[in-house]
Parts: C-alpha cells; sequence; structure tokens
C-alpha cells in the first residue's frame, strides 16, 4: 500500500471543525471534556454525530478523545458512551485506561483503538504490547527526540502518530491549584474565570520572558509549553520515516491561526508526496505561520533535535 501520511487536527467548533477540513485535515481529534483531556472545545454526542456526518463524504476521520483520568463515575457509563460513538460512525477512539478498552471491545468491536498516554508511551515495547491487547496506533510521548520516533516507527507494526506543531502540556493535577492560589488572594484581586480563553500564564522567576499558560477545568489544572512546536521546515524527515499520523495541537489558538497552520502543512505533505526524492522545502510555508504567530510565543523544534541524557 502506498505510504498516504495523516494531517490530523483538533476542533473547537463545528464552524472550525469544517475550515480546517476545506484547508487540508484528513482527520480530527474531538470530545467532551467528561472523557477527554484538554481538548480545543466541547463536542457533545450529538455534535460528535454531527461532525461525523460533515466528515464521511470528504474521506474525512473522526476520532473521539476518551484519554481522560477515568474515575469510577465515568467508568461507569463508558458503555452508553462508546455505544453511542459507534452508532454515530466515529473512527477512532483515543484512549489511555484499560476501560476504554474494555468498553470498546463490547460494545464497539472492530472500531480502531489509539493508545495515548502521552508521558509513558516512549518505546516500541510498549507500543507493541498495546498492539497485542487492540490497540492500532501509539501515539508517541513529546518528549522523544528524532532517532527514537524513526527507531520506534520502525520497530511496531502499529500506526505512528507524532506532535508536529503547537504547545505541549508540561503539567497536570486534578487538583484546582488556581482556585486554590485564588482564594488567598484579596477580594479585589480574585479572578472569577479560570479557563483557557481566561490568558492566565506564571513565569519563572529567573526567566520572566518564559510565560506558561495555565488554566483550570473539570479535569483540573493545566500548564502549557512557553513555545509552539513547528516541524514544517524538517517534516520530511517524518515523513522519510513513514509516520502514520501528524497532530497540529490547535489548543488556545485561533481558528484563523490553524487554518494557516493546516494548510501550511498540507502543501509541505503533498509536495513530499509528489516528488519525495526531489522534495524541497519551500520557506513561504514557514514564513506564512511566523505572520500568524504570537510574538511572544516562540516557534520551536520541541525535543526532536535534542540529546536525551538518562
Amino acid at each position: 500500500m502506498a505510504y498516504k501520511p495523516e494531517l490530523l487536527a483538533t476542533a473547537a467548533s463545528i464552524e472550525e471543525l469544517e475550515r480546517l477540513m476545506a484547508a487540508g485535515a484528513d482527520a480530527f481529534v474531538i470530545g467532551e471534556a467528561r472523557y477527554g483531556m484538554r481538548l480545543a472545545g466541547e463536542f457533545n454526542k450529538e455534535m460528535i454525530a454531527q461532525a461525523v456526518k460533515l466528515a464521511k463524504p470528504k474521506g474525512v476521520k473522526i476520532y473521539a478523545a476518551l484519554n481522560n483520568l477515568m474515575d469510577n463515575e465515568a467508568a461507569d457509563s463508558l458503555n452508553d458512551y462508546v455505544s453511542s460513538l459507534a452508532e454515530a460512525g466515529v473512527d477512532a477512539l483515543v484512549f489511555g485506561d484499560p476501560a476504554v478498552l474494555m468498553a470498546a471491545r463490547l460494545h464497539a468491536p472492530g472500531m480502531a483503538l489509539h493508545w495515548n498516554a502521552e508521558m509513558t508511551s516512549t518505546n516500541y515495547v510498549t507500543a507493541n504490547y498495546w498492539g497485542r491487547r487492540g490497540a492500532t496506533r501509539y501515539v508517541l510521548a513529546r518528549e522523544l527526540n528524532m532517532d527514537q520516533v524513526c527507531e520506534t516507527t520502525a520497530s511496531t507494526e502499529l500506526e505512528v502518530q507524532v506532535h508536529v506543531h503547537g504547545m505541549t502540556n508540561i503539567y497536570h493535577s486534578k487538583r484546582s491549584l488556581v482556585e486554590s492560589y485564588m482564594e488567598h488572594q484579596s477580594e479585589t484581586d480574585r479572578l472569577p474565570e479560570k479557563d483557557k480563553d481566561r490568558g492566565l500564564y506564571v513565569m519563572e522567576a529567573e526567566r520572566q520572558d518564559e510565560r506558561y499558560p495555565i488554566y483550570e477545568d473539570a479535569n483540573g489544572t493545566h500548564i502549557m509549553s512557553s513555545d509552539d512546536v513547528c516541524m514544517v521546515e524538517n517534516l520530511h524527515e517524518l515523513l522519510d520515516a513513514k509516520v502514520t499520523s501528524l497532530k497540529i495541537e490547535g489548543l488556545m489558538k485561533s481558528t484563523e491561526y490553524n487554518e494557516i497552520v493546516v494548510r501550511s502543512y498540507r502543501q509541505a505533505i503533498n509536495a513530499y508526496l509528489a516528488d519525495p526524492e526531489g522534495y524541497i522545502f519551500q520557506e513561504e510555508w514557514l514564513d506564512a505561520i511566523k505572520k500568524v504567530q504570537n510574538p511572544q510565543r516562540e516557534l520551536s523544534f520541541g525535543f526532536f533535535f535534542k540529546e536525551q541524557v538518562y
């Protein structure tokens, strides 16, 4: 089968999903906060079904995020939820908890399963372990460098997904840390809103130009990276390694920004597939992103070209 990498995006709304499809996205991860973690927007069951109906005729896939830390209450409702997703025609479930796997075996047999536990998906042995238990895709940890990504891709039969653009999560707590902090402030200093649209951030005392977005939702406190990964310039290295899925994280970004990013990566992928041997990166793809990039957020290669020392 000819190699055809997937350009995976997130969406905060049905409108954004339609615009990013038009820009060139092949697939989307969406869901609701009760079951999914750090979502760009809230999609209830009816909206997920609507997304599937919009995507299917265009050959675009919809993946439902069930990668939250599941408590007993959420686990008890998984059977009905997974069943409704299967009925809606969702293409895959993104999961980290075995409870989702068990529910899928009973109520969505044959549905693709994408294992995503973020920090612990660091080697191909773990990938193959989950493959033997039904997973079809392995979402790599974002701390891996290029050599480790290529080695994992070559050593597993599972699809491999890699984060190529956008912010990354660097800390999560189920506790409401922002709310606890606010309780110690005076009444006039308290902020009633703590969600991802509020623009809150934390700084290091010694590097005050580094701003880490922080927000709080029903799943607790999230601290995000101070920069945005941007691999469009070196995307060909991941394509050479036959990475299956290239994810653009649109969390806390505008639709206009995400649209430009998706279009740039689409152009790079198409150019590579048209002539892998003669592929040449075009600066205009990166320039388009730079024009809309927040000047306070640096574009970086993340961990891709860093030597890992253990």
